[in-house]
């Protein structure tokens, strides 16, 4: 006997509401993840879209969380950055990779915020069996992705990071900023040799376009290394299909998203899930 069809869970006046900050909404996917989960399991919250212009942000935040029934917020393009500022207390993934992507409202009043990039791709690796305690890795890429990649690595207890960046600074920045903050992680900057890490991260948009230049060398990656993706555009890009090629294991850019949503569920206190369970109840069109 097959299982009932879930009923749609009605708007009413119980209704949590959690806002989709961003710039434009067009390529918002969240909506069709959330909503569909909680009217799977019956929750009576609704992730709305609400479009903001950076010049309106830090006025529209403040009156989202003057609202009652607002259980919190996600945060994307292009308010990341700026949402840090406007927060009361932030975590030390946070306070590593300068911006923020979910906010809540705590006890007191305040506004705390945190940032699930990083866990999500964390996630996901160590569901795919990657011990991570002890490990060595190269992320390429200190923008807000890699950042929060590498701020979340760091605090799953790897015991190297070299990060590379065209931008020099940005990378030393970074690093300085993970020292700071974990300083039993032994932190280098300039080269994306990938040549004795576990982990090779590519968190670039390279890969975006065919015929873009590989991150990194993959002949000098260990058959056994794993290669972490964080481009979603196509499942395989080209540098996951040459470390495939070579033995590697690999994550495609897509297992970061629905593996951070469970991490979101339980940072606003929903009943949380798998990533694999929320894959069946998306609706990504």
């Amino acid at each position: 006997m097959s299982a009932p069809i879930p009923r749609p869970t009605p708007i009413d006046g119980r209704t949590e509401l959690i806002a989709h900050l961003g710039w434009p909404t067009h390529s918002f996917k969240a909506p069709m993840i959330y909503n569909p989960y909680f009217e799977s399991i019956g929750v009576n919250a609704i992730v709305v879209p609400m479009g903001c212009r950076p010049e309106h942000f830090a006025p529209v935040l403040r009156s989202v969380f003057a609202l009652e029934n607002v259980r919190g917020a996600l945060i994307t393009m292009p308010h990341k950055v700026s949402v840090v500022d406007l927060c009361d207390e932030l975590t030390p993934v946070v306070q590593v990779a300068g911006s923020c992507n979910a906010v809540k409202r705590l006890a007191d009043g305040r506004l705390l915020g945190d940032m699930f990039d990083g866990e999500g791709f964390v996630r996901g690796l160590q569901r795919k069996g990657l011990q991570l305690r002890g490990a060595r890795c190269l992320v390429v890429g200190s923008g807000g992705v890699g950042s929060a990649i590498a701020a979340s690595l760091a605090a799953a207890g790897v015991a190297a990071l070299a990060l590379f960046d065209l931008n020099e600074q940005a990378a030393e920045a970074l690093a300085q900023r993970l020292r700071t903050h974990y300083p039993a992680v032994a932190v280098r900057t300039g080269s994306r040799d990938p040549a004795g890490c576990q982990l090779v991260v590519n968190a670039t948009p390279l890969g975006m376009n065919a015929g873009d230049p590989l991150p990194v060398d993959v002949d000098r990656m260990a058959p056994d290394a794993f290669a972490g993706e964080v481009v979603m555009r196509s499942e395989m890009t080209a540098f996951l299909a040459a470390a495939q090629a070579r033995g590697c294991r690999v994550q495609v850019g897509t297992d970061m998203l629905f593996e951070m949503i469970p991490a979101y569920l339980e940072f606003f206190g929903y009943p949380t899930t798998t990533a694999e369970n929320l894959r069946s109840v998306a609706r990504l069109g």
